[in-house]
């Protein structure tokens, strides 16, 4: 599995970015995708995930700024994040895992840069 981040950049406090991420070859009917982030000497921390149904989580630091969405016809997640903070800088990662079990994937990470 192979997931196709992009979408970050260098945007200014208040400022909104989305991000996208691409799993082509997977059935999306089978898979939960989401994001993480890892901000410089952090652990990786969840942001959001959505699963096939369209249920979601999100983590309590981003939730009211930022929704997650999917494109189930090509198995493509979303993450539109409003309102940066300077917090919010990170890399971020896409993630799938099959509902059936076994290890998840993760992207190559996209760099959020939150800064005036």
């Amino acid at each position: 599995v192979q997931l196709q981040a992009s979408g970050g950049g260098l945007v200014q406090p208040g400022g909104s970015l989305r991000l996208s991420c691409a799993a082509p070859g997977t059935a999306s009917r089978v898979t939960v995708m989401g994001w993480y982030r890892q901000a410089p000497g952090k652990q990786r921390d969840l942001i959001s995930t959505m699963t096939p149904t369209g249920i979601t989580r999100y983590s309590q630091l981003v939730m009211d700024r930022f929704t997650i969405s999917r494109d189930n016809t090509n198995n493509t997640v979303y993450l539109q994040m409003n309102d940066l903070k300077p917090e919010d800088t990170a890399v971020y990662y896409c993630y799938l895992a099959y509902l059936t079990g076994g290890p998840g994937y993760w992207g190559q990470g996209t760099q959020v840069t939150v800064s005036s």
